[in-house]
This record gives structure tokens, sequence and C-alpha cells, in this order.
């Protein structure tokens, strides 16, 4: 079995390579929950949609979140009510909030919502919520603090970051999936997919015992870096690495995740930044990492499970010998 630690559009995409490859048994997403918010009424968790729709294959291509030939209806009669319409809410993915927010009003856990979401949806893979309990992400920046999707949706980015922090995180537990697979001995390799490693990631990796679950792993954990020579190939992580005084690269990434990673996947464009990688102590995999096509996607998860499992293979050969 493989677990993949996910975000938003990089992590479903290479999800939905790894769906090209292995059965749905062997094949586990957990998915970020920090970004998700109340907005109008309903329980929006993007991150967990994002990785739903794209697995389902009924996810928006050109933008990468939201439902294929969605329609705005419903954003038009809020906006006629002078209502709020800066998080915009398609007429089917309207649907899903609805759906759950119903179900957790009625007692149910995200993670049991969430599985009764990838039924409807015919989604074989299993995904998870990071956790059940709420964890927020909030963005200390120059213009104060701001809840995620203020920062991200409202606010496109703009103020500067100075600090990210997950509040409820101290307090939360990983969902039971989660915690399961860690332990599974069927487990072989854990994936950290190319997803902003602050936005999307830590939040997951904050979670009380995940970083330690990681650090004292029994199986080969690998990285596959979001950026691409120096720039993220969707949303802020290089903006973000800038403003918190890093300079944005593979060879950061790197040090994001050092303790906790096996290896890195990279990019070709960053083949240069291969031997100061090495010098961390990490394996490193240089290939194509951008994902626009469904070949790609699978190309890509291919070279990220071949990785990873030539790491076992060394791993058995040393404790042989």
């Amino acid at each position: 079995m493989i677990l993949l630690l996910a975000g938003g559009v990089g992590g479903a995409r290479l999800a939905h390579g790894f769906a090209k490859l292995l059965s749905p048994d062997d094949m586990l997403v957990v998915v970020n929950t920090g970004d998700d918010f109340t907005h109008l009424g309903l329980r929006i968790c993007p991150d967990l949609d994002t990785v739903m729709y794209t697995l389902a294959g009924v996810n928006n291509i050109e933008t990468g979140w939201g439902l294929a030939n969605e329609t705005w209806h419903f954003m038009e009669a809020v906006q006629r009510l002078s209502g709020e319409t800066w998080f915009r809410l398609g007429d089917q993915d309207l649907a899903t909030h609805i759906e759950r927010t119903r179900r957790l009003d009625a007692g149910q856990s995200l993670s049991e919502v969430t599985a009764a979401l990838c039924r409807a949806f015919k989604v074989h893979q299993r995904i998870a919520p990071m956790t059940d309990q709420v964890v927020q992400t909030m963005i200390d920046t120059d213009e104060g603090p701001l809840s995620f999707q203020n920062y991200f949706v409202r606010r496109q980015c703009e103020p500067l970051v100075r600090k990210v922090d997950f509040v409820g995180a101290e307090k939360a537990k990983p969902s039971p999936v989660f915690a399961s697979a860690l332990a599974d001995t069927r487990l072989r390799a854990i994936v950290i997919c190319p997803s902003n490693p602050y936005l999307s990631i830590q939040p997951i990796l904050s979670l009380p015992g995940i970083t330690t679950a990681l650090a004292n792993r029994a199986v080969p954990v690998v990285a596959v870096s979001p950026l691409i020579g120096g720039r993220a190939v969707k949303g802020p992580a290089a903006k973000i690495m800038r403003e918190l005084g890093h300079v944005p690269s593979a060879a950061e990434i790197a040090r994001f995740y050092r303790g906790l990673i096996d290896g890195l996947v990279i990019d070709d464009q960053d083949s240069s930044l291969r031997p100061g990688v090495e010098a961390m102590g990490l394996r490193v995999c240089t290939t194509d990492t951008l994902m626009k096509s469904d070949d790609e996607q699978r190309h890509l998860a291919a070279v990220t499970y071949e990785f990873a499992m030539d790491i076992v293979a060394r791993r058995d050969r040393q404790v042989a010998l």
C-alpha cells in the first residue's frame, strides 16, 4: 500500500496518476483540511473535494478545482441579494457542500462523510481527511491575521506572509484511517505530493505524533517538489518562501522536509541542484514533474513509485547483508 499526503491541485493530479497504476486497495490519499471553513452556512472542504472530483474524473481541468461543465445561477442569485460572492460555489458543487453539511450536522464524522461522498461519486480509491477535528490554517500577514480562504481567495495572496499557524492542531487527532495506515503492515512507502509545503502539507505534519511517526518510519518517505526552476506550478509557494526568508528552490524543499524524507523527486530543470540535495543525505530522482495531462500524471506517479520501491529494495539488500 502507498500512502499519499496531499493538498489540492498538485496532490490531486499525482493521486490521479497513482490511480492509473495501482488497484484501489493499494493506495490511500490523506488530504489537508486546514483550508476547510464554513461559508454561507455550509461546510466547505476545498482540498478534499479537489482530490475527490479529480479521482472521479469530473473535475474542471482548466482551473484544477471545481466541477466540469459548471453553472453559476446560485452565485448570480446571491449577488442580486447583495450577498457574499468572493468565494464562488458552482451549482453542482453546491450540492456537495449541502450534503456534507447535512451529514455533519446529523453527527457523522468528516471521515464518514468523505467516504459517503466518494461512494456517490464512484471513487473507488480511499480518500481520508487528515483529521476529523477542526484545524484552521491562519496566516499572519502585514495586514494582520487572516484565515486561509480570506488570504488565498479573497485577498488573492497579496498580503506579505510573516508566519503560518494551525489553530486547533495541538488538540486534534489523525483520522482513524490515517492512523491505521501508518501502522499497517502492508504499507510500503509514503509519498508527499507536490503540494504547497507551508499551506497544504505542514497542516498534516502539525497533527500530534505525525512528524515522529515519519521520523521513525519503517518504510521510505519520498517527496515530490512543487517547484520547477524556482517557481510554483500553481499557487503561492514560491512567494511565501521568499517572504519567510528562503530562496524558492527544490533545495529549500529538501531542507524543509529534511529528517522526514528519504528522497526527493525534482524536475529536470533543477538537476543542477542534485549534488546539494544529496549532500543533505537524501536520494534524488530527476524527471519531468509537470502534470498537465493524464499521461503526464501517470508518468510522474510511475517514476515516483519506482523511486520509492528502489529505496525499499536497497534497504532490503542492506538488511540481508
